[in-house]
C-alpha cells in the first residue's frame, strides 16, 4: 500500500509540473496576462530558455576552435616541411662541397708532386750542364758577317751575281771579249728561276735576240758553257738546237708574241752573228764591284 502512495503522490506532484510549465508557457505567449489582477507567483517569473540557442552557439564554438586547430596543424606541418626540404637541400650542398674539396685537395696534392718531380729534373740538368762546363772550355763563336752584294749602275744582282744587258751588238766571241773585260762573262743560266729573271729584263721587239754563254764549236751536239761545263738539261725552244747553218752559239729571244714563256727561249745560230749579249759576274765575299769601262 504504500508503494502505491508513493505513486499516486509522485504522479500528483508530475501533473503539478506539468501545470505549471504550462502557465509559463501561456505566461510568456500572452504578455497581458502579466497585467491582470491575478497574482503571479515568484517561481513562475523565472526565465527559460527555449529552442536550440544554447547549443548551436556551443557548436559554433566547437567548430571555430577546431577550424582554428587544423589551420595551425597545417601550418605547422608546412613549416616543419619546408624546414625538413631546407635542411636536406643544406646537406645535399655541403655534400657537395665536400666532394669538390675533395677533389680540389687531390688535385693539389698531384701537382705539389708534379712540381717535385719538375724540380728535381731541373737540379740534375743543372747539375750535369755545370759538370759539362767545368769539363769543357768554352768555344767562342764569332759572328760571320757579309758584306752587301752591291752592283754597279746599269748591272743587275740575283743570288750572288750581277748581270748586264748589253745595248749594243757584236759576234758571239766579240761579246765574249768585252765581258771579260768587265770582269765577267757570258752568263751561264742553271735554274728556271735565273732564266726567268733575265728573261724579264729583256725587252721585247721583232726578234730581240741576246747572246749568253754556250756553245757546240768544239764539237757538234756537246754542248759547254763558257767555264768548261758540260749543259745539263737547258730551255731550248721546240725542236732547238737544229745546227741548221753550223750554228754553234746560243742566244735566248723574246719577241712580241705573249704566248712565248721563258723557258723555252733558246735558239742555236752562227756565232759570226751580230747579236745583243748578257754578261755575269759572281759575286762573291769581299768582292769588289767596281768594273772597268
Amino acid at each position: 500500500m504504500s508503494t502505491n502512495g508513493s505513486s499516486l503522490a509522485g504522479e500528483g506532484m508530475y501533473s503539478k509540473l506539468i501545470d505549471d510549465e504550462v502557465a509559463y508557457d501561456d505566461l510568456n505567449r500572452r504578455p497581458d496576462v502579466g497585467l491582470s489582477a491575478h497574482p503571479v507567483s515568484p517561481v513562475m517569473m523565472i526565465p527559460r530558455p527555449s529552442g536550440p540557442g544554447p547549443y548551436r552557439l556551443v557548436t559554433f564554438c566547437l567548430a571555430t576552435l577546431c577550424a582554428i586547430l587544423l589551420i595551425s596543424i597545417i601550418a605547422v606541418t608546412a613549416h616543419y616541411k619546408n624546414k625538413t626540404q631546407s635542411n636536406v637541400e643544406g646537406t645535399s650542398e655541403m655534400q657537395r662541397q665536400d666532394v669538390n674539396m675533395s677533389d680540389l685537395t687531390a688535385t693539389i696534392s698531384k701537382l705539389q708532386q708534379e712540381k717535385k718531380q719538375l724540380q728535381q729534373e731541373k737540379d740534375e740538368l743543372l747539375a750535369k750542364l755545370a759538370t759539362k762546363m767545368t769539363t769543357k772550355a768554352p768555344t767562342v763563336i764569332k759572328p760571320m758577317t757579309k758584306a752587301p752584294i752591291v752592283c754597279p749602275v746599269d748591272w743587275y744582282l740575283f743570288n750572288n751575281s750581277c748581270y748586264f744587258i748589253s745595248r749594243n751588238t757584236r759576234d758571239w766571241p766579240e761579246s765574249q771579249s768585252y765581258c771579260q773585260s768587265q770582269g765577267a762573262h757570258l752568263a751561264i743560266i742553271h735554274t728556271a728561276e735565273e732564266q726567268t729573271f733575265l728573261w724579264d729584263l729583256l725587252p721585247r721587239g721583232h726578234w730581240n735576240a741576246f747572246w749568253f754563254g754556250i756553245t757546240d764549236e768544239h764539237t757538234e751536239d756537246q754542248w759547254k758553257w763558257v767555264d768548261g761545263t758540260p749543259l745539263v738539261g737547258g730551255f731550248w725552244e721546240v725542236g732547238e738546237p737544229n745546227n741548221h747553218i753550223d750554228e754553234d752559239c746560243g742566244y735566248i729571244v723574246k719577241t712580241l708574241v705573249l704566248e712565248r714563256v721563258a723557258i723555252r727561249s733558246w735558239y742555236d745560230a752562227p756565232c759570226s752573228m751580230y747579236r745583243h749579249f748578257i754578261c755575269e759576274k759572281e759575286m762573291g765575299a769581299g768582292a769588289s764591284t767596281a768594273m772597268p769601262h
